[in-house]
């Protein structure tokens, strides 16, 4: 192995997963409330653009940065929805936006710099940070989850800060007084901020804010969003960041040398969705307020503490022992898939990440199942 991969582990995901689909493939009523993906298909009119794509033959190599007219409706959006000055130069478009987090990390942390993660995080910042050589320091969350004392972690060393809102794992929409606290640390210390927006959509409760949006922080701030949860497109591998030129200009020479371009005509099916009815993501949007809500009267009949889960479509669960053998065991026991807390972090092993992009009759069984597993 590598010497810059020594410190990265397999995702605490993979085991958990891994058994789930043995038990499945023999034919268990396994219920999966693990998976990170809405479970509704691509929007009609957003497929049908892919296809005219293809039949007008835009089946050829782009320009490495995205084709125009995707990034000016990008840059477009952006202006209108999320108060970012942003031209057509100041956005790449990557195949998902995973991808742009990567390319973000690589193209401006250096080996030695810090980087600040929320604690608990999605799972995939830290061996991106380890990937660039630097050094993930983790911030724990107050209570609540709506705040974090970030500013007792910056060091002479901290270079970026990393935010996710609405937050994977948590649910939580941070509100805007801890954002200007964010923005204020990273102005006062000139640190960057990397803004992982994919899930602004998918809002039940509080307002999203961009932190580009605020004053001052549109140079230091790379948003990155994709089409992957607000348009259920996550196999079309079709993200986007918006930063400063010279970052995006260090970004695309990392892109031109490795995945050269996102596919073309998806390119074509993302302009669609952003210029097309967005009537689908309304309605998708309600029907995971719904399924929210049949999750947390579940668990609060059984007395169970969680995050506040007030957008993307995961409750943060604390079961009050370890998480992944409670995962496991539920899953050998019961067939159902949950999500360790380890994995998104350091300070949460006792809590489990429960996804709701599954049917409504699926989180009924859930919750009869978690029951008779908590009762047993």
């Amino acid at each position: 192995m590598v010497k810059r991969l020594e410190e990265i582990k397999p995702s605490a995901t993979l085991k958990i997963s891994g058994m789930a689909k043995e038990l499945a493939r023999q034919g268990k009523p396994v219920i999966n409330m693990s998976v990170g993906e809405p479970d509704f298909v691509t929007p009609r009119h957003i497929i049908e653009g892919a296809v005219r794509a293809l039949e007008e033959g835009k089946v050829f190599y782009t320009p490495t940065r995205g084709i125009p007219e995707l990034l000016e409706a990008i840059a477009e959006k952006v202006r209108e929805e999320n108060g970012i000055p942003a031209s057509p130069e100041n956005v790449i478009v990557t195949p998902g936006a995973k991808y742009a987090i990567f390319e973000a990390i690589m193209a401006t942390v250096e080996r030695g710099d810090e980087v600040i993660l929320l604690d608990p995080s999605w799972v995939s910042y830290e061996p991106c940070v380890l990937m660039a050589e630097a050094k993930p320091v983790w911030v724990p969350h107050e209570e609540g989850f709506e705040d974090a004392p970030v500013e007792d972690y910056i060091t002479s060393k901290t270079r970026m800060i990393i935010i996710n809102t609405p937050s994977n794992p948590l649910g939580v929409v941070y509100p805007k007084e801890f954002l200007k606290k964010i923005r204020d640390l990273a102005v006062d210390h000139d640190l960057l901020v990397l803004s992982d927006e994919i899930y602004e959509k998918i809002i039940f409760e509080g307002e999203h804010v961009s932190l580009a949006s605020l004053d001052d922080m549109f140079e230091r701030t790379i948003t990155v969003n994709g089409f992957s949860k607000a348009y259920s497109m996550t196999g079309w591998r079709l993200g986007y960041a918006v930063a400063d030129e010279e970052i995006v200009r260090d970004m695309n020479k990392i892109q031109s040398h490795s995945v050269s371009h996102p596919t073309s005509f998806v390119q074509y099916a993302g302009v669609v969705a952003l210029k097309g009815d967005q009537s689908c993501v309304e309605e998708m949007v309600k029907e995971f307020r719904v399924r929210r809500d049949m999750i947390k009267e579940g668990l609060d009949r059984l007395g169970l503490e969680y995050a506040p889960p007030r957008g993307a479509f995961y409750v943060f669960v604390n079961v009050e022992r370890d998480g992944t053998e409670f995962s496991e065991e539920i899953l050998r026991r019961e067939y159902v898939a949950v999500t360790p807390g380890e994995a998104f972090g350091r300070g949460y092993k006792n809590w489990i990440r429960v996804s709701y992009a599954t049917s409504r009759s699926n989180i009924e069984e859930f919750i009869i199942r978690l029951e008779r597993f908590m009762n047993s």
